[in-house]
């Protein structure tokens, strides 16, 4: 996703310094980072249960997305309402601050409206896989627009991680003609979600995680409400199941998973993060082994151990940066 982070924040230097900021009160000045990837990894976790629940879905595609947040919002207000009395924030009261939030949300309605339809127009396997780009477009992005640099052993660990997708979505892929506009879709979709995960981790610098949470998630519903309406698609689950799947969705994948992210994003670089969360597909395919019984065949071994190999090495390649954010 061309990220837009340079409308509103000034490019963030990639090395500490000898003496760095205090940092901001919605920060732990405690060695934040110690848990920040704890929290990406839940995060990608929980995220991990979307296609399942979107596949269970009883709406069209931009419907689910837009219950996806209708759930997710009044959890993610009582947050920024509740941090508000405990812990003063920034107001997001300046244009350029509200078009932060704005950037944001609107990559995600784009990330969820383009991926939802590739889920029903192209296979589980190559909609899973081909958003997992989205590190190599965030890393273009922070490279291209705000002039980081990133190390060889980053890009080797980034490679590798993709690489290791690959592996172990293989045997499931179907690639060709048939399937054109679903994987044209899923891979778009690799380029709104890096611009979501570049914009987030730019308002990390200014802003809580339930602040952006909120804000964004604000922006997304209302782009995805009319665009739902317009396509046709019926706004109303018929069974109490729907609407279950429908609250899951956006209590445990969005409110949860997303904003384990976005806390994650103020603490890690972003094309880390990104490269972090290609642990997705692995988790994945270990909750279906765990879950529905689904056996683990050599080259899914192979491929999640190769993404974990990838991780660890864009985790060492990146310890010289700080979040974009």
């Amino acid at each position: 996703m061309p990220a837009a982070g340079s409308l509103y924040y000034p490019a963030m230097p990639l090395l500490r310094s000898a003496a760095p900021a205090p940092p901001p009160a919605n920060r732990s000045p405690a060695h934040p980072g110690r848990f920040a990837l704890a929290a990406l990894l839940l995060g990608a976790a929980a995220i991990g249960f979307a296609p399942i629940f979107v596949r269970l879905s009883e709406l069209g595609p931009t419907a689910t997305g837009f219950w996806r947040l209708a759930f997710a919002l009044p959890a993610l207000w009582l947050w920024h309402v509740c941090e508000r009395t405990q812990v003063p924030a920034q107001p997001a009261r300046r244009r350029r601050e509200l078009s932060g939030f704005a950037v944001a949300g609107l990559f995600f309605a784009a990330d969820l409206a383009v991926w939802h339809w590739s889920l029903h127009l192209t296979s589980v396997a190559n909609a899973t896989l081909l958003p997992n780009f989205a590190p190599v477009f965030v890393t273009l992005a922070g490279y291209l627009l705000f002039g980081e640099r990133f190390s060889a052993l980053f890009i080797a660990g980034m490679a590798i991680a993709v690489t290791g997708v690959m592996i172990l979505m293989g045997e499931s892929l179907e690639l060709g003609s048939r399937h054109l506009l679903g994987d044209t879709l899923a891979l778009s979709t690799a380029v709104f979600y890096a611009g979501y995960i570049v914009a987030v981790g730019r308002l990390r610098g200014r802003h809580s995680t339930a602040q952006i949470m909120a804000w964004s998630g604000l922006v997304t519903a209302a782009a995805l409400l009319p665009v739902a309406l317009l396509s046709g698609e019926s706004l109303i689950a018929h069974t109490a199941r729907g609407w279950l799947v429908l609250a899951a969705l956006g209590l445990f994948s969005h409110a949860l998973g997303q904003s384990l992210i976005a806390y994650a994003l103020a603490h890690l670089p972003a094309a880390f993060s990104s490269v972090g969360l290609l642990l997705q597909p692995a988790l994945a395919a270990l909750l279906a082994w765990l879950l529905l019984a689904e056996p683990i065949g050599p080259w899914q071994a192979a491929g999640a151990a190769v993404i974990l190999a990838g991780i660890v090495l864009a985790r060492r390649g990146s310890r010289g940066q700080i979040s974009s954010g």
